[in-house]
């Protein structure tokens, strides 16, 4: 008899490694690391999964594990397996492309700027990496406008006394180097002052041109020290403007990570306090849970940012792997890099800002029904649906002390309120308020009406949520089981302030939903929409009850009864009102007509009797 995967998987040694899930093909689909290759292996194959994870365990026809020396080594192993074969199920950065650096060909008389992919080991300085090309080609063209260095295609010396300048040099956007006095030594100090910028090191620079500009002006050199002056200026501009130069040498970058209708990952880029740029990364939810997420997701992206690491990177939670994640970095950027996950002051807020920007993010780059959708799948995992909840219906119970007794049913489909389908109840022949046999009543009639065949309450719904307690709950279960049918049924538990707190079974199993804001917002939104449309319902009962007597009395229009209804609350109690106290929620002449309207009813009825 074959040896199952969950036998394989318990022979497995308690030792860091790698693990490698294979499909019947025997394409690598994930690769994972752990610091016990046996517990984690043998918990894909035992117990309840996520739909993702369990998604990719149905495809598993086998696995091969690496043990490691350590979890470092499991850690730079994982890294590169998923780099050679970049598995469908782990979380992976889209293009993988990396970043470009500005090459400067230090060697040559006249030095130029040129976009490369990749630093290289030919002698030249490689200076970033930084955004995008397009970024850094407007970086180039930058520079060598505001230090007057050449963008042009001449070569020089070739070039140098052949033609005329071009239109940059009578623009003042060129020291015209193709010129025959022009000079090699000024052309190399000032490509020299363009890597001091690119190496975030623009300070220096203009201290130096300042000293420079000093040392002209005393020596009387007018002429150079203006022309100082005005590149001082230029450097100035352009250190405020092109910000994006310095995102290269951050001194503290924050990671954002949020899950949505799809997920987000940024990273804000800080300069001496200041946000100086901004990377994003949309991904599709990741199998992993976040903590692990944002491990793969750190790694991959400073792996593309080599030579670029900041000194601190700010994570948005506690990462198992953190010391051996900090020091694979120290390894890729020959340098110390810090990883932190603050708690407070003013490096929490530089966390929150990334937070809000992963969200934002997505909410920017997906639809309304995409978000919609997301909730209701994560409100399907959390009350472990069978189904996916597409139709919501749910029931509230509205009184006034033992009378005019109603029932809201609200309906949403997909997340959407639909308000032609939403329904109401009269609850008959209960002597006193009780809430437990008025939900009882109002279930079973909605029930009935679809089992009639009534097409106006057709389909059924896929989750029926309760207003109300585990008792609620339980009366609506009596109601569907004394009908032979079958739906989940949660009650909507408030808390103090009135707001729906968690969703409870009729056993009494409370499940949280405040953890998660988008299922926490429409919940309660369901439950205020419910409880609205009851209230409502009851309201339009007691007006027309009003009305059916104070229409009658000559003056009193539906301004006056409604005043007369807000102070009084009930006929009885304006019937038994003095004519003084009328008077002091409507005009005398009004007063006196409902005064005597009800006087001199309770006169006739006396005389016949």
């Amino acid at each position: 008899m074959p040896e199952t995967l969950a036998e394989k998987a318990n022979k497995l040694p308690l030792l860091p490694g790698v693990y490698i899930m294979l499909d019947k093909h025997g394409e690598v689909i994930y690769v994972g690391k752990a610091k016990k290759l046996k517990n984690r292996v043998s918990s894909y194959f035992h117990g309840e999964h996520l739909p993702k994870v369990a998604a990719m365990v149905e495809k598993v026809e086998d696995f091969n594990v690496i043990v490691a020396g350590s979890e470092f080594e499991a850690l730079v192993l994982e890294n590169s397996l998923i780099k050679r074969h970049k598995p469908h199920y782990n979380i992976l950065l889209k293009d993988d492309k990396g970043y470009p650096f500005i090459r400067v060909d230090v060697k040559s008389a006249y030095p130029t700027m040129s976009i490369a992919n990749r630093a290289g080991k030919d002698g030249a300085r490689y200076l970033g990496p930084f955004g995008s090309r397009g970024q850094t080609k407007e970086i180039i063209s930058t520079l060598s406008k505001a230090l007057l260095l050449p963008d042009c295609g001449r070569k020089f010396p070739r070039d140098i006394g052949r033609e005329r300048p071009c239109l940059n040099y009578h623009m003042g956007a060129c020291a015209g180097w193709c010129l025959k006095d022009s000079s090699a030594e000024d052309y190399r100090r000032r490509m020299e002052q363009a890597v001091l910028i690119l190496e975030g090191k623009s300070g220096e620079l203009l201290d130096e041109l300042t000293r420079q500009m000093e040392q002209a002006a005393e020596e009387l050199r007018f002429e150079y020290a203006a022309e100082l002056r005005d590149r001082k200026r230029a450097i100035e501009h352009l250190t405020n403007r092109q910000r994006v130069i310095s995102t290269a040498f951050a001194d503290t970058d924050a990671v954002g990570f949020c899950r949505g209708a799809k997920s987000c990952f940024t990273v804000l880029h800080f300069v001496s306090g200041d946000l100086a740029g901004k990377d994003v990364e949309m991904l599709d939810e990741p199998l992993e849970e976040d903590a692990e997420a944002v491990s793969g997701l750190v790694r991959q992206y400073y792996a593309a940012r080599r030579g670029a690491l900041p000194k601190t990177v700010l994570l948005p939670l506690e990462l198992e792997d953190r010391e051996e994640l900090e020091a694979l970095l120290n390894e890729q950027g020959g340098r110390k890099v810090h990883l932190e996950t603050p708690k407070r002051g003013e490096r929490m807020r530089l966390i929150e800002s990334a937070a809000l920007n992963a969200r934002e993010e997505i909410l920017r780059r997906t639809t309304a029904a995409q978000r919609r959708s997301k909730t209701l799948e994560w409100l399907q995992k959390a009350l472990e649906l069978e189904a996916f909840p597409h139709r919501i219906e749910a029931f509230d119970i509205s009184n006034l002390r033992d009378s005019g007794i109603v029932a809201g049913m609200t309906v949403h489909i997909d997340g959407k309120p639909v308000r032609k389908d939403f329904r109401r109840f009269r609850i008959r022949d209960l002597e006193q308020q009780d809430d437990y046999a008025s939900m009882h009543q109002a279930v079973s009639r909605r029930l009935q009406r679809f089992l009639d065949g009534d097409e106006k309450f057709a389909p059924l719904p896929d989750l029926l949520l309760i207003d109300g307690g585990d008792r609620h709950a339980a009366v609506a279960e009596e109601a569907l089981r004394e009908l032979g049918l079958s739906l989940p049924v949660f009650g909507m538990v408030k808390d103090d302030r009135h707001r729906t707190r968690a969703l409870i079974t009729s056993d009494g199993r409370e499940i949280g939903i405040q953890a998660n804001p988008a299922v926490f917002a429409l919940v309660g939104n369901i439950q205020e929409e419910t409880h609205r449309y009851s209230i409502e319902y009851q309201r339009l009962l007691r007006q027309e009850a009003y009305g059916s007597s104070l229409d009658k009395i000559p003056g009193v229009g539906p301004k006056r009864r409604d005043e007369l209804v807000r102070a009084f609350k009930s006929v009885r109690a304006i019937r038994e009102a003095g004519l003084e106290e009328l008077c002091k929620v409507v005009p005398k002449n009004t007063a006196q007509a409902v005064y005597a309207y009800f006087h001199t009813e309770e006169e006739t009825s006396s005389a016949e009797d």
